[in-house]
């Protein structure tokens, strides 16, 4: 009887303790950066563990449960998944060449930067150590128990690109500039509200055909990094795991952070300049034309008011109440990538 007691006195004791431990961990999970950081992490982790998992099965398979097309399938559609992951908590970048951008172009405070990209990395990270575990035994047996980077039994290919022998650095260097440009370019087209966006609901998908369409058709040269995120973790872990400094080799390994952050960088300021603005030609004329006439007139006769004017139910067709006008400098919505 007296132990019955002293173990129910010592579950309520441990209850009593372990409930303020769980209120303030929910705490701390609600805050906003936290989140952003978490949903970060699990979004890069399934787009990796999806996209490392497509190549491994095309090396260790001998194009048998893989191929070229499936890789690109594999890194597509796990970006999808990753965007329907954290897409309204974070945007799901996934990439901090695609972060830099935002914080550079404004759209998004720097504090964040380093909070994105550790989510990013570290979630990069766990799923290039979520294939190895995976795929160990493959891996062994395709390369007869040696972990190895060149040679036709290289396995460290399945982690992070490597630049082929026909192509020099710095035309790899040009490679990764100009098609992480041609993807932060085309995620500013699939998001602007103001141009033809994707329909709502279908920003995933459309951004997951996106990375299909660069790996079929130019991801050859280089193997199409395009992302910090996606090459210098994985490249990390492979050089802890056992594949040692040859990952290092070349000095290629540099190419997909730095490269990839100018591009992103160069894509977005080419569509903002070319396609972003102005949002509204026609509205900014007429403002132009009031202000050099210093017209005064009623609001149902302005034309800078036209646009703001809508008619009222139960009223003659002549009269009409001012609404707002959004203002022309408004900016674009994050993109969900």
């Amino acid at each position: 009887m007296a132990q019955a007691d002293r173990q129910k006195r010592s579950t309520r004791s441990s209850t009593m303790v372990c409930w303020p431990m769980l209120k303030r961990i929910q705490v701390v999970l609600k805050k906003e950066m936290v989140r952003e950081f978490l949903a970060e992490f699990m979004s890069t982790y399934v787009m990796m563990v999806f996209g490392l998992g497509s190549v491994a099965q095309m090396v260790l398979g001998n194009n048998k449960f893989g191929s070229y097309l499936a890789v690109n399938l594999g890194f597509g559609f796990g970006v999808t998944m990753g965007v329907h992951v954290a897409g309204n908590i974070s945007g799901a970048h996934m990439n901090a060449a695609v972060t830099f951008t935002s914080c550079a172009l404004g759209r998004m405070p720097w504090k964040k930067f380093p909070v994105y990209v550790l989510g990013q990395f570290l979630g990069s990270f766990m799923a290039a150590a979520t294939i190895y575990c995976l795929f160990l035994k493959a891996i062994l047996h395709f390369s007869g128990g040696q972990l190895t980077v060149v040679g036709s039994t290289a396995t460290a290919g399945i982690f992070a690109t490597y630049l082929p022998s026909y192509m020099t650095l710095w035309w790899g260097f040009l490679n990764e500039v100009l098609l992480t440009g041609m993807l932060q370019l085309c995620l500013f087209a699939i998001t602007d509200k103001e141009n033809n966006p994707a329909l709502q609901g279908t920003q995933a998908l459309v951004i997951g055909v996106l990375i299909v369409i660069i790996g079929v058709s130019l991801g050859m040269n280089t193997g199409y990094a395009i992302n910090p995120s996606r090459d210098l973790p994985p490249r990390f872990f492979t050089f802890i795991a056992g594949w040692g400094k040859e990952v290092f080799r070349d000095n290629w390994w540099w190419v997909p952070v730095v490269a990839p952050l100018l591009g992103a960088y160069l894509g977005g300021i080419i569509y903002l300049l070319f396609i972003g603005i102005p949002q509204n030609p026609q509205r900014l004329e007429n403002s132009m034309v009031c202000e050099d006439h210093r017209i005064t007139v009623l609001p149902k006769s302005s034309p800078c008011m036209a646009s703001s004017l809508t008619p009222v139910s139960g009223t003659p067709a002549n009269i009409a109440v001012a609404q707002p006008v959004p203002p022309l400098s408004g900016s674009m919505p994050l993109e969900h990538f």
